[in-house]
């Protein structure tokens, strides 16, 4: 038999909260979703997260919300993160920070065990996530079916930890860079990979802001506060299909509503 998991790229503000909740359970439907991975470490408005942007997304129908280095920026979050088995933090961040890292989602018939990352290449110093990786996988006894969500800005980086676990996880999506890339692949060894998912936010934006305002602080180079566009908005997407018995990607399909 095979599973469908879907996941859905980096959600900004509350325009793509409000998109996400429109458009994704008519997706789920019609794809037959399994398990729902959403990264939302940029769901409330500015950047970060706050447990109710966390609260509509699961409502909207995903079953585990993926951070990124803007996952400690709302300290309103952190007691969530401690509580919640549904809400993950990268888990190569230094120390014992809140929250964790790894959870498995139990369908009964099948257990998914997702993982959250974050790239070291021009992003905040954390642990070397390919060491995390291996460590990550011997205690969690090499599950069958694992998913990554590897929030990364070099997409060098992403693609040689994809080759890295090939074979050993199911598959690999790439979020930060809010571009949806156009390279989604089924790796050698049978690990499912695409560098990045995309963006749910507004579609005439600079990654989701208002593009007069990112043209300012380029040009400037002065501070400026980010605020989220407004106008019509999409939701990026990837549908790995993996084989429940042996656990590797058979299809990848980009979605985009």
């Amino acid at each position: 038999m095979s599973i469908h998991v879907l996941c859905v790229g980096d959600v900004v503000g509350t325009a793509g909260c409000r998109h996400l909740q429109a458009v994704l359970p008519g997706i789920r439907r019609k794809y037959a979703v399994d398990v729902c991975i959403v990264n939302g470490e940029n769901a409330a408005d500015g950047n970060g997260m706050t447990p109710a942007a966390a609260e509509l997304i699961l409502e909207s129908g995903a079953d585990v919300i993926t951070g990124g280095n803007h996952t400690y920026r709302r300290p309103e979050l952190y007691d969530l993160l401690d509580r919640s088995e549904s809400i993950l933090r990268p888990a190569n961040f230094p120390g014992d920070p809140p929250g964790r890292g790894i959870t498995v989602v139990d369908r009964g018939r099948f257990s998914l065990t997702v993982i959250n990352l974050l790239g070291q290449v021009y992003l905040d110093t954390v642990d070397n996530p390919f060491f995390v990786l291996d460590r990550l996988l011997k205690e969690a006894g090499h599950p069958r079916l694992c998913v990554v969500d590897f929030h990364a800005e070099a997409t060098a980086e992403k693609k040689a930890l994809g080759f890295f676990a090939d074979g050993r996880i199911s598959a690999l999506f790439g979020t930060h860079t809010h571009v949806q890339t156009a390279d989604e692949q089924i790796l050698p060894e049978g690990t499912g990979f695409i560098t990045d998912v995309g963006m749910t936010g507004p579609s005439v934006s600079v990654l989701g802001v208002k593009p007069e305002q990112s043209i300012q602080r380029i040009r400037s180079k002065m501070p400026a506060r980010f605020s989220t566009a407004e106008g019509p908005c999409q939701m990026d997407a990837v549908l790995f299909t993996l084989d429940e018995r042996t656990g590797k990607t058979i299809a990848v399909e980009r979605i985009q509503e």
